[in-house]
């Protein structure tokens, strides 16, 4: 069993941490009981969490150098966030992790491991087995509680990621815990439709008469209409008799009021998420998935909705994994230009537009491609589009003075 299978089931209760003593129960308005496993239970959450986790967990978590371009590839700290955190999870699936729970319970916890002062591993633990507690003085510590016993968590041995929360709360808010009631009402409308597919008498239509048939009758009956059932049938005239009419049944309002409720309720989910509702295969309000706006909208997720996310997170690293000395002498951040690995054409541009404003090097793109280095492509160069009039004709050499004039150019023959 896996973590997050571990704990996905667990029930949110007024006992689960301070900010639910402060302001939640289980229950919500529609009756339903939240927990993380239901939520997940509807596909708009899953869509979106997954959608979300997966995105973070294919950007590289890079540490550099102050200067904040050298990458720090021989730093300890690379080696966890870039490749391994612990033994048993990649760094993909650490920041998975790190990302689902953020989007569930609005914290992540990974107890730091230390060998002679170093730190050598990160070790992921469930939210929902954490409290952050404060002792007499005031210092923070975490209480974890696993296989029913509890032990303390110093404040210093700990990367606590957290999500929005309140003044004088130690502890991120849950967006599922928060939104509990709109959940709650999505989880009770799939209930009732389930019921009304499994209950429910969903016929095509009605045959009825002013005449009382005879149970031999009504098999009769049926049989005949058998050769008219099915879409390998579809098209053929059925002869009525016996005073016996056909009424065709169509969806009532109710059933129709339903089907848009659920709609809407996806569209809820999303807005939770921040993530666009066509991004999870939802076309609302006739938006397709064709055009330069789909574009927009999947820039817009990206500025608003992963950018925060992963700025929460690397503040939290630059606190909770960063001293006074290594805060001065590296940075770590995510690296968005990963997201163009799937778009050979605009990583293309991206690479053109750098080099030729000399912001990159080729050998520098040629690195990100995993192309070995070329003799001359470590100096940057630009396009001389916009060069001064003083510099024309002079290939490079020293620029005119103001006063001197400008060499003739000469005319092809």
């Amino acid at each position: 069993m896996g973590f997050f299978d571990r704990w996905v089931g667990k029930p949110i209760k007024l006992t689960d941490g301070e900010f639910w003593r402060g302001f939640f129960g289980m229950s919500t308005s529609s009756g339903k009981t939240v927990t993380y496993e239901k939520a997940l239970a509807l596909d708009a959450v899953w869509a979106c969490t997954h959608l979300i986790a997966k995105t973070v967990g294919t950007l590289p978590c890079v540490v550099y150098e102050k200067d904040g371009s050298t990458v720090a590839s021989n730093n300890q700290l690379y080696e966890l966030l870039h490749d391994l955190p612990n033994m048993d999870d990649t760094a993909v699936e650490f920041w998975e992790m790190a990302t689902m729970s953020l989007l569930l319970d609005g914290n992540f916890f990974a107890e730091k491991k230390m060998n002679g002062g170093k730190l050598v591993a990160l070790n992921p633990l469930h939210p929902l087995s954490v409290d952050v507690c404060r002792d007499a003085r005031n210092a923070r510590y975490y209480e974890v509680v696993e296989d029913g016993k509890k032990r303390r968590v110093p404040e210093d041995r700990m990367f606590h990621v957290r999500g929005t929360r309140m003044p004088g709360s130690d502890r991120g808010m849950s967006p599922i815990g928060v939104v509990r009631n709109t959940v709650g009402n999505t989880m009770a409308a799939e209930e009732t439709a389930g019921k009304m597919f499994a209950n429910g008498m969903q016929v095509a239509g009605i045959l009825s008469s002013d005449q009382v048939l005879k149970p031999e009758q009504r098999k009769q009956l049926g049989e005949t209409l058998q050769q008219f059932a099915g879409s390998d049938r579809a098209g053929k005239i059925a002869v009525l008799e016996a005073g016996l009419q056909y009424q065709q049944l169509t969806v009532n309002p109710e059933d129709a009021q339903m089907l848009e409720t659920r709609q809407f309720s996806v569209e809820q989910i999303c807005r939770i998420f921040g993530v666009p509702p066509v991004m999870i295969g939802h076309a609302a309000n006739g938006t397709t998935t064709w055009g330069s706006g789909i574009e927009q909208l999947i820039l817009q997720f990206t500025k608003t909705c992963l950018r925060p996310l992963l700025k929460n997170i690397e503040a939290a690293i630059y606190r909770d994994l960063l001293d006074a000395k290594t805060r001065k002498d590296l940075k770590v951040e995510f690296n968005l230009e990963g997201l163009l690995r799937g778009d050979s054409a605009a990583r293309a541009e991206f690479y053109s537009k750098m080099v030729q404003n000399g912001i990159y090097s080729r050998n520098h793109v040629r690195k990100l491609e995993n192309l070995p280095p070329d003799n001359d492509g470590n100096e940057l160069t630009a396009q001389t589009n916009l060069a001064p009039l003083r510099m024309l004709g002079h290939n490079g050499g020293p620029p005119l003075n103001d006063n001197e004039p400008a060499p003739a150019q000469s005319s092809a023959a």
